[in-house]
């Protein structure tokens, strides 16, 4: 697949009536991160819903590329759904605009999205820079004169905080943190991806208040509302097992052959400490460990495993695609993902999870790091963060359950996790967009 696929230019929309209009802000495709496919979810809903257009406007293939984000190999990304124009604007100046050139182009298309007159709902995922973006855009077109009709949606995850706020303040970093705070609460609905997002919002905030006097936490906690990530329920839902089947063969996997873990390969993910958990464990003589996903620990981790007495039993996987996901956590005995706080990242929510517990398949073993609590409910093994013993013996106990016994938990984690659904998600969001208007008005 090429940039081109992945991309369609304003010029290859449709000429037509737009009543309403939804531009997502985002990184999106082919980076991975349950964000970028929750940016999809939500431009899909929104169709259902009967928006008139949908736009993602996210960042160029190359400057993906260079930035060293994990990627879907190219090839294998799903392609949007008709009706989802994805816009990749270019940068703005040369070599002489040392940087900001980018974000000076994405500012300068959401400008001429908000001065067209059409109604339009701008939702930014993550703070920096897409919240950012979003504000400065608002900011222009106002002064313009031109007709501007937006409500503004910023959605905070998890690493906005403790990658770019919780930083700033530690480091004493003053205008940086006002800067990214003031433009998230500039929006019209301020939303976190899960409660604990939310509290640390707020605790950052007061730090950032107690030692220069503003009042940001007072604002953060009034206004900051928890919308959990839009999930696509129907995709996991409507797996039919002969493709399962004939995915897994295709891999040279057996259904309940393996155990997974599917996501970034990162160290604020715990696969180190899956990798010995396993090798601890009785699961080698029966199962395969199987670990999907790329990003930048991925050579660090396959010489971990090379190193591991377990070593043969261990499958890596950099090219799975979306649609191969599915069958992957259908057919897993078990899939772990030991998540662990780092300074750069903390898990606050778990999206991966989620599709796990839609799949079927296995019980899930993970921690209670983070917002992990609040996608897995009551419906997970918990083990302690950084304990390959505790997985062991989890991994033990999960491939030790009876028929029955796995039927049931997959049937309570199915059930708990039809709230994320994309479309309860966006009503929900829609809703706090309507209530707003009145009063922004």
């Amino acid at each position: 697949m090429t940039d081109a696929t992945l991309s369609t230019t304003a010029d290859a929309a449709p000429a037509r009536r737009v009543d309403r209009r939804l531009v997502i802000v985002v990184r999106a495709d082919p980076v991975i991160c349950g964000h970028s496919g929750e940016a999809r979810n939500l431009a899909e809903a929104a169709l259902d819903r009967g928006f008139d257009e949908v736009r993602i406007i996210t960042w160029p293939i190359d400057r993906l590329q260079a930035a060293g984000l994990p990627l879907k190999p190219l090839d294998r990304v799903m392609p949007y759904r008709d009706g989802v124009v994805v816009e990749r604007p270019g940068p703005v100046g040369d070599y002489k605009v040392p940087d900001g050139r980018y974000v000076a182009g994405l500012i300068g298309r959401l400008v001429e999205l908000f001065t067209d007159g059409v109604p339009t709902v701008a939702l930014s995922l993550y703070l920096s820079p897409h919240a950012t973006a979003v504000a400065d855009a608002v900011h222009v077109a106002r002064r313009t004169g031109l007709p501007v009709d937006v409500t503004t949606v910023a959605e905070a995850v998890g690493s906005d905080v403790t990658n770019v706020v919780r930083a700033c303040v530690e480091a004493d970093q003053f205008g940086a943190a006002a800067h990214v705070l003031s433009s998230y609460l500039e929006h019209d609905v301020c939303l976190a991806v899960s409660e604990y997002t939310r509290d640390l919002i707020v605790s950052e905030a007061e730090a950032l208040d107690a030692k220069h006097g503003t009042t940001f936490a007072a604002q953060c906690r009034e206004r900051v509302r928890i919308s959990y990530p839009a999930v696509d329920v129907a995709q996991y839902l409507s797996r039919d097992d002969a493709e399962t089947d004939a995915v897994l063969g295709a891999r040279g996997l057996d259904r309940d052959g393996y155990v997974l873990y599917l996501s970034r390969l990162a160290a604020a993910k715990g696969v180190d400490d899956l990798i010995d958990g396993y090798a601890a464990s009785t699961a080698p003589g029966t199962h395969r460990l199987v670990i999907a996903g790329n990003g930048p620990e991925a050579a660090q981790l396959r010489a971990h495993a090379a190193a591991s007495p377990v070593a043969d039993r261990v499958l890596f996987l950099d090219d799975v695609s979306d649609d191969e996901k599915p069958h992957l956590m259908a057919g897993a005995a078990a899939y772990v993902l030991p998540s662990k706080p780092r300074p750069e990242f903390v898990e606050t929510f778990g999206i991966a999870l989620v599709e796990k517990m839609l799949s079927g398949g296995g019980p899930v073993i993970t921690t209670d790091t983070g917002g992990i609590p609040e996608a897995v409910g009551d419906t997970a093994i918990i083990v302690p963060v950084e304990d390959p013993a505790a997985i062991a013996a989890a991994l033990d106990r999960a491939l030790g359950v009876t028929g029955a016994e796995r039927e049931e938990w997959a049937d309570a984690a199915r059930e708990f996790a039809l709230q994320f659904d994309r479309a309860v998600v966006l009503d929900k969001i829609l809703e706090a967009v309507d209530a707003v208007v009145p009063a922004r008005g």
